[in-house]
Order: C-alpha cells, then sequence, then structure tokens
C-alpha cells in the first residue's frame, strides 16, 4: 500500500454569510485580490468567492445573502479547525496591531512564538486567524520547513523547551553549508581578528 503525497494546500474553503461581507473582510481588511466568482455547483442557492492569499494558491468562500452575520466564536471541539495563519512580511506585521486598532477589531496583540512573530484576531463571523511572521530567511533553495526542521533536531538534542535564534541560525548555517559548495576544505568557525579592530575612527 503506497502513501497519497501531497505536495502543498491546493484551496482552503469556508462557509460565509453574505456576498459583500466576505468581500470586505478578505480584500477589505486582509488585501486578498478577489480573483474568481461562480455558483456553489453542489449547492445552487450559494454563490462561490476566491481569494488569493498572496502565493497564488486560494481561500475560497460559499456565500448565501438569507445568512445572517454571527460573530460567536467557532466551537474548538476535537475535529474542529482551531486557526488559520497567513505570512506577512516583518514590515506588514510591525503595522497590524495599529491596522486591526483602527477598525476596533480585538486581537490578542503580537507574540513571539521563539521561531516567528503572532497576533491573533477573528473575523466577522467567529473564526479565528493568525498573522505570522518569520524571524528567519531560510538559505536559498531550502525552505522554511527545513529549516524548522533543523532547528528541531538542534533543540531536542540540546535538551532545550523550544525553538529559539540559536537554533535557528545554527540550522541555517548547518544548511548553507550542506546545500552550496566550497573551495575552502576546512569551513569551521575561525577568527581573522589578530588584533582589534575599531569600531568608529575616534575609537
Amino acid at each position: 500500500m503506497q502513501k497519497i503525497q501531497t505536495q502543498g494546500v491546493h484551496h482552503i474553503t469556508l462557509i460565509g454569510a453574505d456576498r459583500q461581507t466576505s468581500i470586505d473582510f478578505w480584500e477589505g481588511v486582509l488585501g486578498m485580490p478577489f480573483v474568481f466568482e461562480q455558483p456553489n455547483l453542489d449547492v445552487a442557492t450559494e454563490s462561490h468567492l476566491y481569494f488569493d492569499p498572496g502565493d497564488g494558491r486560494l481561500i475560497t468562500v460559499f456565500t448565501r445573502e438569507d445568512r445572517a452575520i454571527d460573530p460567536t466564536p467557532n466551537p474548538e471541539g476535537i475535529g474542529n479547525l482551531h486557526h488559520i495563519a497567513f505570512t506577512v512580511s516583518r514590515a506588514t506585521y510591525t503595522q497590524v496591531k495599529t491596522r486591526l486598532d483602527e477598525r476596533g477589531i480585538r486581537h490578542s496583540g503580537e507574540i513571539d512564538r521563539g521561531f516567528m512573530y503572532s497576533i491573533y484576531f477573528r473575523d466577522p463571523l467567529g473564526q479565528l486567524y493568525e498573522l505570522a511572521s518569520y524571524k528567519f530567511e531560510p538559505p536559498a533553495g531550502v525552505s522554511h520547513a527545513e529549516v524548522l526542521f533543523e532547528a528541531h533536531k538542534l533543540r531536542s538534542e540540546r535538551g532545550d523547551y523550544a525553538i529559539g535564534d540559536g537554533h535557528l541560525a545554527d540550522a541555517i548555517e548547518i544548511l548553507t553549508q550542506r546545500t552550496t559548495r566550497s573551495l575552502t576544505a576546512d569551513r569551521s568557525p575561525k577568527n581573522p581578528y589578530k588584533v582589534p579592530v575599531r569600531l568608529w575612527d575616534n575609537d
């Protein structure tokens, strides 16, 4: 018996209320272009809206004009969706709190997750979302997941509670050496500073 190997998220579909609420949230708050719409091919009374979250993949929403907005937080029981996280740049992340505050949207405030920064809030229908910004950029040709895998191994070997900056920096160094070539036979750390170097001319 063989695995069914996935190659990424194709799309995520949510149950929405009316059409305009979905457009106002996904495009008007989160900036996701509204790229496609057609009837829900399984339920003729519903519309199916498609939004681009920034990587060309899709967030889709089933809407119907007679569905009322209910902001009650979605249940977090076993088997239910807890939250969906979207990537934002560091520059955008530093503005999220202010921009949510300007709309009166309650949120968690900025949270340091060790390997990323996060902020949480709910949509008008009570679903929880996270905007996340990685603390690191992986080496060229390496994914964020590979860096986290290597950092996890280092964290476990060192007996540390959670991934931190040191694990990430060391993981990036290991992956850089593994995925790039050098004419130097010995690529271990070196110290070329034989004498102290002044930082400024007036030191």
